[in-house]
Parts: structure tokens; sequence; C-alpha cells
């Protein structure tokens, strides 16, 4: 058996959303400041954020990729997260994404654990949550900065 140790280390490259219209969900994305690269065809996007990539292909092509049925939207059980300095950045970004084209699913407001947050979806309802969590300081790329437990 695979131990642990022996394994790279945990980490996420690139997230792929299927989408319905590849060109219009890269300009959706270009607005909310991912940079598309030359990577990039007319059958897949790959968008450059500052700490992972966001893939854009189409939903029927992924669902055949992975060998499963593409079954209609609705909650996937999945939900993307932005995290932000604090509040004021919360409500600049979703006034953002929904001036841009995304549709409003929860106000930001303060949450039950101590933070502030709200979600919005995609041009295809893909979930994103942005977020200000004071108990998890961002370093210079806004990644949390998180203490393993050994």
């Amino acid at each position: 058996m695979t131990q642990a140790s022996d394994l790279p280390t945990a980490n996420v490259s690139i997230i792929t959303l299927g989408v319905d219209d590849i060109a219009v969900s890269t300009a959706f994305y270009e607005k909310l400041g991912w940079q598309n690269t030359s990577f990039s065809q007319e059958s897949v996007s790959f968008l450059d954020g500052h700490s992972i990539v966001l893939g854009l292909y189409g939903r029927a092509a992924l669902a055949e990729d992975a060998n499963v049925e593409n079954t209609p939207a609705g909650f996937r059980g999945v939900t993307l997260a932005f995290n932000l300095p604090d509040r004021a950045a919360v409500d600049t970004f979703f006034a953002h994404a929904l001036a841009v084209g995304a549709s409003e699913i929860k106000s930001p407001k303060e949450v039950f654990w101590g933070g502030y947050s709200g979600y919005f979806a995609d041009l295809d309802g893909h979930l994103w949550e942005i977020a200000h969590n004071p108990f998890a300081p961002l370093d210079e790329g806004s990644r949390m900065q998180l203490e393993s437990k050994k």
C-alpha cells in the first residue's frame, strides 16, 4: 500500500468547469480578472488566476470525457470560493460580478461562523462564495495561511 508520504504534495492545479458557451463564459471570467492564455483554443479556455488555473470546457464534452451522464443543472454539492482581505472588498467584488452577468444567490452578510460572505452563480450556474474570514489571514497571493496538524 502506498504511504501518504510517498505521494505528491496535495494541490489543485486546475479547476475545469463545464459550460454551455466557451466564448461567452471566457469573456465573463475575464471581466472578473482572470487572464486568458495562449493555451486556450476554440474548444477550451485556460484562464490564469493568481494561484490557480481555471479551465472552461463544453459541458457535454466534459461529461463525455469523464464518462458520466450530462445531467441537468442544480446544486452539484460543490462551491468555489474566493477569500478577500475585508468586508468592503467582498462587497466591491460581489457588486462587480453581478454587473458583468453573475446571478445573485445570497447577498454578502455576516455568517454564523463569524465571517462575511455571499454567493453568486456564474453564467452556467456554478456557485462562487465571496468571503472574508477574519480568522484566516491571507498571504500576498490571497491564499489562506493555514497551519497543518502534525
